[in-house]
């Protein structure tokens, strides 16, 4: 059974950014698929198991931003 999460990103302004995200929320372990609406900042991200949030945190900070709500 896969689970799904969504994050709203801060801080991203053109497809590159969204790239970004996508490639390193892409490589923590588990997740399967990453979708990223740049115009809303919404991140979705589809795991075979529940991934913890932190490192989804960690993956879009690394990629030079920000998930809202988060200190």
């Amino acid at each position: 059974m896969s689970t799904t999460a969504s994050y709203t990103v801060t801080g991203m302004t053109c497809g590159h950014c969204v790239s970004s995200v996508k490639e390193e929320v892409g490589e923590v372990p588990g997740v399967t698929a990453v979708d990223v609406d740049l115009a809303t900042g919404l991140l979705t991200v589809r795991s075979e198991s529940p991934v913890d949030q932190a490192k989804i945190v960690a993956a879009v900070e690394e990629a030079g931003y920000a998930v809202a709500g988060q200190s």
